[in-house]
């Protein structure tokens, strides 16, 4: 070969090289989970890239507080990225409304999630997705099981049983029985009320009921899980009124308190913390034989800028974020954000699948006030807040609680039948 050839492969080469690097595309992401930059960098966007030859991620991640105003104004910019974390219900909602994040329903992996896996991200009549659903956080009780074991307690899958226990740790007094507190209020709402609240309004159908008008909060099955939620004020231990949610964590990681009302992202951050060995439990039913429900809730999605400049790229990854692929890897990465993708992922962490195999026996649903009912004001799930707070605390009865919330609900929110 002579000089001039050699020169002359050389420069196509370049050439060539040059171009298939210009047909390279790359699509931003916009998210709030700046805790899993690593996890997207090492492992998911590697995993993509490998099998998308010509389009490359970039995982950009705004600190969590902020992420809903920094996404509006880059929104309101145009220079938002091409991907949009989804938030669940109205805020994502919003965006589609405005025409800022795109219809996905004919995506072809949206066949992979069931109603409710999509139901954060769905207009209120159900006929346009525009998030493809990523993962949910579900609800039930982590315990010590030292501490069980040491106390020959079995775990309890009755309401009676659960209480049973309770009284036999209390009466030892080497441990406080739960950990909860009622200062932040949230969670005596989130870990409690809406924990065991399905198994008395029997999950989807009583929430959709009360969307539609067909049941309200005063109906016993609403207010039922308020009489229950009373109950547990005497086995959170003293003080428990001014106990703040990072309390009551650290008394459950510190192997001072027997059992903890958890939402599963507490996984990750108690199996660095605890030296015991836990196990979880699904909330009890209230009679042996009665149907369980679980609140397997949706908390994370993902759409498209409506201005993006590579739609079909952009479509092209939410296909394989709504494949088999991607919800392994990522359920596993992140133990206790599980997969809702209708095929099932084994799960690596012991904890982590406990809490996904309740999907198998028990009805999955999410909770009642995120979906259309938080839209006025009175807020209802703030309102929900201080309600489950007051059960504990015995400060109002489930009654009046009922009472109370219905009426700030109809002040408000008309039914459309």
């Amino acid at each position: 070969m002579t000089a001039n050839t050699l020169r002359i492969a050389f420069l196509t080469s370049t050439l060539l090289a040059g171009m298939a690097h210009a047909e390279d595309v790359t699509l931003n992401i916009e998210s709030w989970r700046n805790d899993d930059l690593t996890i997207w960098q090492d492992q998911l966007i590697p995993a993509f890239e490998a099998s998308h030859p010509g389009i490359k991620i970039n995982f950009a991640p705004s600190a969590p507080a902020e992420y809903n105003a920094v996404l509006n104004s880059k929104l309101d910019a145009g220079s938002a990225g091409d991907l949009i974390t989804c938030r669940p219900f109205d805020a994502s909602l919003d965006l589609y409304n405005k025409g800022q994040i795109t219809d996905l329903t004919s995506l072809a992996a949206m066949a992979n999630f069931s109603p409710v896996a999509k139901s954060a991200w769905q207009t209120d009549d159900g006929k346009a997705t525009f998030c493809m659903p990523m993962a949910s956080v579900i609800h039930g009780f982590i315990y010590n099981k030292d501490a069980f074991d040491a106390l020959g307690i079995a775990v309890p899958t009755t309401e009676d049983e659960f209480f049973a226990a309770l009284d036999k740790i209390k009466a030892d007094g080497t441990y406080i029985p739960m950990a909860m507190g009622t200062n932040d209020q949230w969670e005596a709402a989130t870990m409690g009320y809406q924990n065991i609240g399905p198994n008395y309004w029997k999950g989807e159908e009583g929430r959709l009921a009360l969307i539609k008008g067909d049941q309200k909060l005063t109906d016993p099955d609403w207010v039922a899980p308020y009489a229950t939620l009373a109950r547990w004020k005497d086995y959170l231990g003293d003080g428990f009124e001014a106990q703040t949610y990072p309390d009551s964590q650290n008394l459950f990681t510190l192997g001072r308190a027997a059992i903890y009302p958890a939402g599963s992202w507490e996984i990750a951050g108690f199996n660095t913390q605890a030296t015991f060995k836990m196990g979880a439990f699904p909330p009890p039913v209230q009679k042996a034989g009665d149907e369980c429900y679980i609140s397997d809730h949706t908390d994370i999605g993902m759409g498209i800028n409506a201005k993006s400049a590579h739609p079909e790229e952009a479509k092209a990854f939410l296909e394989w974020v709504g494949s088999p692929e991607f919800a392994t890897l990522y359920a596993n990465a992140l133990p206790g954000f599980f997969s809702l993708n209708s095929t099932p992922v084994a799960m690596k962490d012991p904890l982590a699948q406990e809490f996904v195999s309740w999907r198998d026996k028990c009805k999955s649903t999410i909770r009642s006030t995120y979906q259309i009912l938080s839209r006025g004001t009175p807020n209802l799930e703030n309102e929900t807040w201080n309600a489950s707070a007051a059960a504990i605390k015995g400060t109002e009865t489930p009654e009046a609680i009922g009472a109370r919330l219905q009426s700030g609900l109809e002040s408000w929110y008309k039914p459309t039948k």
